[in-house]
């Protein structure tokens, strides 16, 4: 047996026959308006909260530097219109822009500094010298107290979130991945984060220890943070000090017991490549394992798969960007993107390890090498030959469309 039952739904803001009615009425109004803009779209609340909170581009300015050692140094960037800089989370990274000689680049580089710092118009970041670096070296042997540094607003998931991490966190840092976890302890240090940081700090000897001092007064003030520091090379009395590298062991000497916890990871490559091995000992689920994308040059030869014969070859690179085709050299050992800025191409860019997806670029024709781990690209777009030139490599003669 069928049932109907008949609806008729009366309302006049539905009715295509009304409306059509209001349409000389709204014409007539809009006739007899004034021309002039009533209010700038700028000055929209919900504009006005955008614009500051994803800012286009950051002014800022160099307050005061910090020498580490000669090849590591802290800059304090304000903002140079005195106003709050925009907020950002413990972990995430900050892009600036450079240009060198005729190179527009980009770099990320993690903030060091509590979020809460950004309330009051500072941001804290670390600079360490890379071996061949394009940008590194410019910046520690150029940037000044006062110079102008043109960045883009804090970005990155590298932050911790109650709904998907544990309470209790163990941090592993290597070199100047200690950075995002001096932003962590000075956030849980000031209450703008809530959980238990135990963090391992990785380095070859003690004299590459940065921001010592205050990681110790942290952990001497704050019950919620704890630091062990391990060393790879150590020379001379290490009491007070782990021995060796960071592995399984160590990590679950300083777990927390019969507690869940997540693993924090942010170092060279070497050292995520060591834990690869490690982490799975622990046995915890991958959901409590977060690592921070690695930035940094990659070493091809030690990548599963990549055909080392093609080492230190030079290939013909064909840019296109929109109605001009520019033809340039990308060495074998580089990623696309550094070509492309050593071309003097300005490419968007941000994270600089495959994951957000700014430089996107069309591969039109060649073969090119994405190392594992980093390929982050929409199935769509893997499919439809979309790149992510910033961790891609040539394995040849290559055209790309760009932006």
């Amino acid at each position: 047996m069928k049932l109907h039952k008949n609806i008729i739904v009366k309302t006049k803001s539905l009715d295509f026959m009304n409306t059509a009615a209001m349409i000389p009425q709204r014409l007539a109004e809009i006739g007899s308006s004034s021309a002039e803009p009533t209010t700038a779209p700028d000055s929209y609340n919900v504009n006005l909260v955008a614009n500051a909170l994803h800012p286009k581009k950051l002014n800022l300015r160099i307050r005061k530097i910090e020498e580490h050692s000669a090849d590591v140094k802290s800059y304090y960037l304000t903002w140079e219109n005195s106003v709050p800089t925009p907020y950002f989370r413990a972990g995430q990274y900050l892009t600036v822009q450079l240009k060198v000689g005729s190179s527009v680049l980009t770099r990320p580089y993690s903030l060091a500094s509590s979020p809460a710092s950004a309330l009051h118009g500072e941001y804290h970041i670390m600079v360490k010298r890379v071996p061949d670096g394009f940008a590194s070296g410019y910046i520690l042997d150029n940037w000044q107290v006062g110079d102008k540094i043109t960045a883009f607003a804090p970005e990155g998931n590298f932050v911790y979130e109650p709904l998907r991490d544990a309470k209790n966190v163990v941090g592993l840092a290597g070199g100047s991945g200690i950075t995002p976890f001096l932003s962590f302890a000075r956030a849980i240090a000031d209450g703008t984060e809530d959980f238990n940081l135990t963090l391992l700090y990785g380095a070859r000897n003690k004299d590459e220890i940065v921001f010592k001092d205050e990681l110790d007064e942290i952990a001497r003030t704050c019950d919620k943070v704890k630091v062990i520091y391990v060393l790879s090379e150590a020379k001379g009395t290490t009491a007070g000090y782990e021995k060796g590298f960071i592995g399984a062991d160590l990590i679950q000497k300083y777990a927390p017991e019969n507690e869940k916890y997540s693993v924090f990871v942010c170092g060279p490559g070497a050292m995520y490549r060591f834990l690869g091995g490690e982490l799975p000992k622990l046995g915890i689920a991958d959901k409590y394992i977060r690592m921070e994308m690695s930035a940094g040059a990659r070493k091809l030869a030690d990548e599963p798969g990549y055909p080392t014969e093609l080492l230190g070859k030079t290939f013909r690179l064909t840019v296109i960007n929109r109605d001009e085709k520019i033809e340039a050299e990308c060495k074998a050992d580089d990623s696309i993107l550094c070509s492309l800025e050593k071309a003097g191409i300005a490419v968007p860019a941000r994270c600089r390890s495959g994951e957000c997806g700014f430089c996107r670029s069309k591969l039109i024709g060649g073969e090119v090498f994405i190392p594992q781990g980093v390929d982050k690209r929409r199935i769509a777009d893997a499919r439809f030959g979309y790149i992510h030139p910033c961790c891609t490599y040539p394995l040849g003669d290559i055209t790309i469309k760009i932006n």
